[in-house]
């Protein structure tokens, strides 16, 4: 005889616990269970001797029940402070079902989760797993750690149960203000035995006993006759995965309930056809393969290299396929490993050439420097960037030079013979001036000995007429700070019977002329800078540079930092960027008829093809041949 059950089925918060096949909103659904067991997988819940399908169980996994015998239990576990370590907040008794733990809020605390029995779950000996899903306590654990960066929600981990043994759940405290949000749904015989939460807990609802508020209790009907017809899973789609775990669909089909044989459709059209369901489905495990990575860069930027790569064993796990694990390399033994080293060469080194001589020293004495050019040249010949050949091989392209010592000394000629009145007191006369390496003259103050004198006395007798020289007063000095300069008349007076007379200069002329010139100082000025002559220009031809010594000085010549560096004058400049005109070597010529292709395979590099292409290649050096492309002929 067949026992029946009407119940309606509303769409209220204890309603999203109820399974999909059964749940809809305001809708009167009949379910009968015959005598015999029925067709579909599943345990015996409905009671001895049938079976039961899980599309018939409530939540609680009650055959064809209505959730009258289920139980939600919910809560809140927080603490503001703990020291850093695990902390077991919360025991989740076996049998649980539709179980879901979260953080209310996003922290950098971690939730774990152990077995009863100690085995670690998730997040155990202090090691963070990948979010994923996990089998154990016969459920599927899925473990979520949304984005740290762009999610604000927290960690969480929900299973839909039941669980066959009981799991403790713990938090890896590492910031204050832990909040964890947790629910579970157990029969009511079962929440009688619970264990109870740690003192961290703070239950929610009624308890363990009673009638929990979110419970939606049965309505009796009057029993109904057994449908002639009805909806019967009786195929399934092939299996989704072709190896290890995977998913297929169960199709239903109308048939006659008393005989289940397969009949038309639109016989079981007074019940809605049910939707495919979804369930697992086993394939042979499958096979180990070389999980290959990416090759790394080559060792070396020219020249002969090698790159690395990983190559690992893996085999599909999970379900679905949908995860990858390292297993040991002797499962892959049936194939050949992929080789995780390889020879690389992104081009041929460059090399440094030495395009000019040394220049003279910069300076006439003392330690200066000279310059040479020197390049770096690819295969091609062309010149490159310095960093595309080795720095620390380059030739060296300044070297000092020693001139020797800058001697300055005072030189002076012979006295005159003349006296310089033709009677009386007069003077005699010689040059003095400071010299360097007898080349060039430097100013007076540039001799650091005692300058000579340039005059001495002499006396021709008494006269009864003279000529002297008169001077007037200084003027106003011609800078107002540093150096500058100011003058005086200056006039010649003729003495005759005691009587002055100005006569022309040149009747004094043989009289030592005093100054009308003068340099003169009234205060220091601030620091400007002083320059040196250009240097001889590096090239003669083809462009090439000069140099000059830059500095600053203060009034009494010495080095200084207060100058305006905006108006430091150049240092460096360029010269000689004339095109250098080839000298005609009359031994250097073409040896072969088809250097021509020599210069435009760009050859001239080496020294074979220079000797024996000497012409063709000195055209080259001299930058007179145009970039046309290599032909092979």
């Amino acid at each position: 005889m067949a026992r029946c059950w009407a119940q309606q089925l509303w769409s209220a918060h204890f309603g999203r616990y109820i399974h999909p096949f059964l749940h809809s909103s305001l809708l009167l659904c009949l379910i009968c269970l015959p005598a015999e067991p029925l067709p579909w997988d599943g345990d015996t819940s409905g009671g001895p001797g049938q079976a039961c399908s899980r599309d018939l169980e409530d939540v609680c996994g009650v055959c064809a029940g209505n959730g009258s015998s289920c139980e939600l239990v919910s809560g809140t576990v927080s603490h503001p402070v703990l020291p850093t370590g695990y902390y077991k907040i919360l025991n989740v008794p076996r049998g649980a079902r539709r179980i879901k733990i979260l953080e209310t809020r996003k922290s950098r605390n971690y939730l774990a989760l152990r077995t009863h029995s100690g085995e670690s779950v998730i997040n155990g000996a202090w090691v963070i797993d990948r979010p994923g899903q996990i089998h154990a306590a016969g459920t599927i654990l899925t473990y979520k750690r949304p984005n740290e960066i762009r999610s604000r929600a927290g960690e969480s981990i929900t299973a839909p149960g039941p669980t066959n043994q009981e799991l403790d759940l713990y938090v890896i405290f590492q910031q204050p203000d832990i909040s964890v949000y947790y629910e579970y749904v157990l029969r009511k015989d079962q929440t009688s035995t619970l264990s109870g939460t740690l003192p961290l807990i703070e239950r929610r609802g009624n308890g363990v006993t009673g009638v929990h508020p979110n419970q939606v209790l049965s309505d009796p009907t009057t029993p109904q006759p057994l449908p002639p017809y009805s909806w019967v899973a009786m195929t399934t789609t092939p299996c989704s995965a072709t190896c290890g775990t995977g998913r297929h669909q169960v199709l239903f089909s109308c048939v006659e309930t008393a005989t289940h044989t397969t009949v038309p459709e639109d016989l079981c059209n007074h019940t809605p056809r049910p939707a495919p369901k979804e369930q697992d489905c086993q394939s042979p495990i499958c096979p180990a393969f070389w999980d290959v990575g990416e090759w790394s860069e080559c060792s070396r930027n020219c020249g002969a290299g090698v790159q690395h790569r990983q190559v690992l064993c893996r085999q599909t796990r999970g379900r679905h396929g949908n995860s990858t694990v390292t297993v040991a390399m002797d499962l892959c033994k049936d194939t050949e490993m992929p080789e995780t080293t390889a020879h690389c060469q992104l081009k041929i080194c460059s090399e440094w050439q030495v395009h000019s001589e040394w220049t003279q020293c910069a300076v006439p004495c003392g330690v200066g420097q000279r310059w040479r050019e020197v390049v770096c040249v690819d295969a091609l010949g062309d010149v490159v960037p310095d960093d595309d050949c080795n720095l620390q091989l380059r030739p060296a392209h300044l070297l000092n030079c020693d001139m020797g010592a800058c001697t300055r000394a005072w030189f002076s000629s012979p006295w005159s013979d003349r006296c310089s009145a033709d009677c009386g007191e007069g003077k005699r006369s010689r040059s003095v001036v400071c010299l360097m390496n007898h080349a060039g003259s430097l100013p007076l103050d540039g001799c650091n000995d005692v300058r000579p004198e340039e005059l001495m006395a002499c006396n021709l007798g008494a006269c009864t007429e003279r000529l002297e020289w008169y001077t007037g007063p200084w003027g106003q000095c011609s800078s107002e700070c540093g150096k500058g300069s100011q003058s005086r008349g200056v006039v010649c007076l003729h003495y005759s019977n005691s009587q002055l007379e100005v006569t022309s200069d040149t009747n004094c002329s043989h009289l030592p002329r005093p100054p009308d010139f003068q340099s003169c100082h009234l205060k220091n000025c601030s620091p400007q800078w002083y320059i040196t002559d250009w240097s001889p220009c590096s090239r003669s031809c083809g462009g090439g540079y000069r140099v000059r010594e830059v500095r600053c000085l203060g009034d009494d010549l010495s080095p200084s930092q207060d100058c305006d560096l905006a108006l430091t004058p150049a240092r460096r400049d360029e010269c000689n960027v004339h095109i250098c005109v080839p000298e005609i070597d009359r031994s250097c010529m073409d040896m072969y008829f088809n250097c021509e292709l020599v210069l435009r395979a760009r050859l001239c590099v080496y020294s074979y093809y220079l000797t024996a292409c000497c012409a063709s290649c000195s055209r080259v050096s001299h930058g007179y041949v145009l970039r046309l492309p290599f032909l092979i002929c």
